[in-house]
């Protein structure tokens, strides 16, 4: 065959090879897209000017470049260069938005890896923390999930973040955290969430249309979605971490239900673990009660999450019946919390519901872990109660009980400082519940170890409380002598301070509106 024969041929086959290419890429595209492997219809659309740079000029290349610097940054990684690494790993996020993973790891770098390296600021004060830990959030909710808004491991990582970084308490800054996040959320639902979710999610005034933008554009949040959340779990607080970890795991379950064939069913039950898991920590700690004279909050629980929490509970063990056993160990114990809770806010008829409840569920468990003939049919509420609020102190001996009705009587005019009438009430009804049930048990002693009346032990605490000199300070003082109708002590006026008294050891404090 002659060369020039040759050469016709080749021509002939690198026309025909092109030409199948042409035919065999429209296919491919679709099933790149249908396999979610392209994840932008339109790829160079509003994309930042780096990226379409990158696209354009490195092709194919843009793979091979990201693994290197994914194999240095790992080094790095291992060095504890968590800075260095990080500069890389947000090149990488330039050159390969979908790969997952790099954004996990980055935004798990800036939270956990570099926050730490900060110290308190001043006592109580971890700003340049939370601003690591802000980053780490705002990287995944704000750029990850904008290249990747199918991908569950970002919610579930985000879901995380909520609730382990800023919700638990292994991180000692974890109360600035809590802190900064009410600030931050009350410029949305207000500083004692009463901005209703439902005027939220259809804005008419002007107010109500900035919030909703400031829920958009700050917290990257939809406002009709929240109201959807609020619905199928609350009502919850929204401004503890928990209930945006449930936000951002039930949406991740939206995307998983519009794209069933692309998720792993272990993400899926992930995600609903962290909702079952937060809706019982909501349960525990979930409403943010605001102390109006320190200017600070506290946490109580949130009862109205009780029938939501016991319904996830029944379900998980629908859905896992392989793990039914385990479930069920920690549903008996939410129901004795919701009990002892209940009690202790004064919603005694309640609390005897869910008792009847948990004797019907599990009557053959005992609900007093030192009593070993404990089951519910032979423990009555308050006697239960009262060996819940004895087991959680230990104590049993005639001071110790002392102390244990001091704490109460203490707490109940706490809350009526805080105007949670009910818990004040819970707490003394408990008061008065544990002193008859330790004057019966030591009745045989022939009045040798008595309590004191209560009545009495009311009146020393209360003394104490109003001491001008070591009690409540005046204003606290003043607002529950008026609120119990006591008289209040005459208090000396005290000098003013000085400009230049220096700082303060409270911690920061909530804006209350």
């Amino acid at each position: 065959m002659s060369s020039r024969l040759k050469k016709i041929l080749l021509v002939v086959l690198a026309l025909a090879l092109l030409a199948a290419g042409g035919f065999t890429q429209r296919s491919l595209n679709l099933d790149r897209k249908e396999l979610g492997l392209t994840r932008l219809d339109q790829p160079l659309e509003n994309m930042p000017p780096v990226l379409a740079f990158t696209t354009v000029a490195l092709g194919g290349f843009r793979g091979l470049i990201s693994n290197i610097l994914w194999i240095r940054a790992n080094e790095l990684q291992d060095q504890d260069k968590f800075f260095e690494m990080s500069q890389l790993a947000e090149w990488i996020t330039k050159l390969e938005p979908h790969f997952t993973q790099v954004w996990l790891v980055q935004a798990w770098n800036m939270a956990y890896n570099i926050s730490v390296k900060f110290k308190e600021n001043a006592p109580g004060d971890y700003t340049d923390r939370w601003r690591w830990v802000q980053r780490g959030i705002e990287l995944l909710r704000d750029e990850g999930l904008k290249y990747n808004p199918n991908d569950l491991l970002i919610y579930r990582e985000l879901a995380w973040f909520f609730q382990h970084k800023i919700g638990a308490n292994l991180d000692d800054g974890h109360m600035f955290y809590k802190q900064q996040w009410v600030l931050e959320t009350s410029k949305v639902f207000g500083s004692t969430n009463v901005v209703s979710l439902e005027a939220l999610a259809h804005p008419t005034t002007p107010d109500l249309r900035q919030r909703a933008e400031l829920m958009q554009t700050k917290l990257g949040m939809d406002p009709k979605t929240v109201l959807e959340v609020d619905k199928e779990y609350g009502p919850l607080d929204w401004r503890m971490p928990e209930t945006y970890a449930i936000y951002w795991a039930h949406v991740g379950l939206m995307r998983a239900k519009e794209f069933p064939d692309r998720v792993k069913q272990e993400d899926v039950m992930t995600l609903r673990r962290v909702i079952y898991q937060c809706m019982q920590l909501a349960f525990q700690r979930g409403r943010l009660v605001p102390n109006y004279f320190t200017k600070t909050f506290e946490y109580a629980p949130n009862l109205a999450l009780i029938p939501k929490v016991n319904a996830a509970y029944e379900e998980q063990m629908k859905e896992q019946p392989d793990m039914r056993a385990n479930i069920a160990t920690g549903h008996r114990n939410f129901l004795r919390d919701a009990i002892y809770f209940l009690y202790i806010h004064n919603r005694v008829a309640d609390a005897a519901r869910w008792f009847k409840y948990l004797g019907e569920k599990y009557p053959d468990k005992t609900i007093i872990d030192s009593d070993p003939n404990s089951f519910p049919r032979n423990v009555t509420l308050d006697e239960y109660c009262v060996a819940k609020l004895q087991e959680a102190i230990g104590e049993t001996d005639q001071k110790g009980m002392k102390n244990v009705l001091e704490g109460l009587v203490t707490q109940s005019y706490l809350s009526t400082i805080m105007d949670d009438d009910d818990r004040a009430a819970g707490f003394m009804l408990l008061a008065r519940k544990a002193h008859d049930v330790y004057e019966s048990k030591v009745t045989a002693r022939n009045g040798a170890i008595n309590m004191p009346p209560l009545a009495d032990i009311q009146r020393d605490v209360l003394h104490r409380m109003l001491d001008p000199e070591q009690g409540l300070p005046d204003d606290m003082a003043a607002h529950l002598a008026t609120k119990l109708g006591v008289p209040l002590p005459p208090r000396v006026a005290k000098p003013a301070p000085s400009a230049n008294s220096g700082t303060t050891n409270a911690p920061a404090a909530p804006r209350i509106d």
